[in-house]
């Protein structure tokens, strides 16, 4: 049995098959149809929701899509819908009602997944409304009208009515283990580790930003599941000696902040990656074991030399997270082992990271390029470039990085380098982009790395946006 609360009334669901999602539960089984069903893949934000949890700051209040959301994943949080954000009367909630003042919605199918934005938004004090509405699409009203609406929204305050959660949670909480048909939901990674290796054909779920996808769009039989939601101990930041560890079960959303200082590039990178309904379920160990060569995180820590510890059992061994990866989405990485946490060394901040795609916002990257390159006495005495897109993994240009050490970064040796890159990569056509283009980026990825070194250009876009 699995409980959460759902619009402030306690839920316990008896026998929960691990695949149902919320987006159907809450249409099929309560009846609540104001989450909508667009894409079922995360990417329009018809189905979102607000999801509140309990830490130990306190309340947490987050947008996530309900589609790409299984049940066992709510087990002692708080979910709320558009139904659920009125007055008891009916009166409207401010995010409701400067949509309608401010003619926010014509045809509605999107509407309910704006407002649950704005309204997570409104609670947490977000203003940053380009962000927080990029996961939300609309086809008919226009966005004028919606951001206005999100503006006046902002300067509301909170209405009396709207409930603190905090007392139901801890309720919750003492109700101890909770289970589901057919997964596990270990509460500590001590658990985790004998779970999985005892049943290493299981499925590790995160933020399931991408199971989600296996099974609503592949059909793909994913059980039995595991879980890791519960799993504190893989939620951890912590500094350490010489840098920074942070745990597998960490979000991109939480990243991009522990990130923002040290390496603002890479906090940009994270910006585009996807929409914050996705940053904020997505975690940083499940983009590195899906191993996809084009997931922007990799050549972002594999140019800064991050290193990856894995576990099986109680056995640890860690990697520099370049070498995980062998192969198209293959990984030296045993059944039953899993991402632990990922170290992130102190260095000075040479980090630049230039990701090209068709759109702007919550695309996939065609090319993506990120170098670090330390340059001493006018010489490069380190260089590390590594890129996505370019081949069946995230990899490091290590020929063109031989020809930038020892020299000046200048026209010359950013020539040879992109010359150099022919023998690092042969690319793929495939329906981003084709080999020459990628290649051509990349080239001019270095390139544009060099005029931001001289000081020559800045097109960089850091600090657009609100971690």
């Amino acid at each position: 049995m699995i409980s959460f609360l759902l619009n402030g009334d306690v839920v316990r669901i008896a026998d929960v098959d691990p695949t149902v999602t919320l987006l159907d539960w809450l249409r099929e089984e309560r009846r609540l149809t104001g989450t909508k069903e667009g894409c079922n893949e995360g990417d329009c934000g018809a189905c979102t929701v607000t999801v509140t949890t309990l830490d130990e700051a306190g309340l947490v209040h987050q947008a996530l899509n309900a589609c790409i959301l299984f049940l066992p994943q709510l087990a002692g949080k708080a979910v709320r819908t558009v139904e659920g954000i009125a007055s008891p009367t009916g009166a409207l909630h401010p995010v409701q009602q400067a949509m309608v003042d401010n003619h926010g919605s014509q045809c509605g199918f999107c509407t309910p997944g704006f407002v649950m934005s704005m309204y997570t938004a409104h609670r947490t004090g977000r203003q940053d409304h380009d962000d927080v509405l990029a996961g939300n699409l609309c086809r008919c009203t226009g966005y004028a009208p919606i951001i206005r609406a999100a503006e006046a929204a902002a300067q509301e305050p909170a209405p009396e009515w709207e409930l603190d959660e905090a007392k139901a949670l801890h309720a919750l909480a003492d109700e101890g283990d909770m289970s589901a048909r057919e997964c596990y939901l270990p509460a500590s990674s001590d658990s985790l580790a004998a779970i999985y290796a005892a049943h290493p054909d299981a499925t590790l779920v995160g933020g399931a930003t991408e199971v989600g996808l296996w099974v609503n769009k592949m059909f793909k039989t994913v059980t039995p599941m595991i879980f890791l939601h519960r799993v504190k101990d893989l939620q951890t930041i912590e500094r350490v000696e010489g840098g920074l560890r942070i745990g597998a079960g960490v979000t991109l959303n939480r990243l991009r902040g522990a990130v923002a200082d040290r390496h603002p590039d890479f906090a940009e990178l994270l910006r585009r990656f996807g929409s914050v309904q996705v940053r904020n379920a997505a975690t940083i160990g499940g983009n590195i074991a899906e191993g996809s060569p084009i997931g922007d995180s990799t050549p972002a820590m594999i140019a800064l030399g991050a290193r990856i510890t894995l576990r099986h059992g109680e056995v640890r061994r860690e990697i520099a997270l370049e070498d995980l990866f062998t192969g198209y989405k293959t990984q030296d990485r045993a059944r039953g082992e899993f991402v632990e946490s990922v170290f992130l060394p102190d260095q000075p901040d040479t980090l630049r990271c230039y990701k090209l795609s068709k759109r702007f916002d919550q695309d996939i990257s065609a090319v993506c390029g990120c170098f670090a390159v330390t340059v001493e006495g006018g010489l490069v005495t380190a260089a590390r470039l590594a890129f996505g897109g370019m081949a069946a993994m995230p990899m490091r240009a290590a020929r063109a990085e031989a020809v930038l050490i020892g020299r000046p970064l200048d026209e010359a040796a950013i020539a040879e380098a992109q010359d150099a890159l022919t023998e690092d990569f042969t690319p793929l056509d495939d329906m981003r982009a084709s080999a020459a283009y990628r290649m051509q980026a990349a080239r001019n990825m270095l390139e544009r790395y060099r005029l931001e070194h001289a000081g020559d250009v800045d097109t960089r876009l850091v600090g657009r946006g609100a971690a």
